[in-house]
């Protein structure tokens, strides 16, 4: 479960669009979901891009499937595009809030094509969503 760049703040952001979670609330959420569905999780958050892109090489080898919300890094990151790309098992790209009907610049993701799955203005259920996929894969 790797979340980028201002999820460290969830909770100062607008609760209507992004669920109104801290981001320790949300993982413990995940984790309560990973653990009712059997799987072992792994919750990380960074606002450094190359550490992002880091541990997307990293587990990508090591994971059995990636939960990715990069954030504004979605957009326009290739380096984390490209790491996603080698990972050996599924990647499921989430964002809290519904991107494609937000601000232009937010509705292309350049992640969407390394994607098995996509899971969109969901807020926190949507990383149940990814989870139950990967349960699945």
């Amino acid at each position: 479960m790797l979340n980028g760049v201002n999820l460290n703040l969830l909770e100062r952001r607008d609760p209507a669009v992004y669920g109104g979670l801290s981001l320790p609330e949300l993982e413990g959420k995940i984790r309560e979901w990973a653990s009712q569905l059997g799987c072992d999780v792994l919750c990380r958050q960074t606002n450094s891009e190359g550490e992002y892109v880091d541990w997307c090489q990293e587990l990508g080898e090591s994971a059995d499937g990636l939960v990715v919300n990069a954030g504004a890094w979605t957009h326009y990151s290739y380096a984390i595009r490209d790491a996603l790309e080698l990972a050996r098992g599924p990647v499921v790209e989430v964002h809290l809030s519904d991107i494609d009907n937000r601000e232009e610049w937010r509705r292309h993701s350049v992640l969407a094509d390394v994607a098995a799955h996509r899971v969109i203005g969901k807020g926190p259920d949507g990383y149940r969503e990814a989870l139950e996929f990967l349960a699945r894969a």
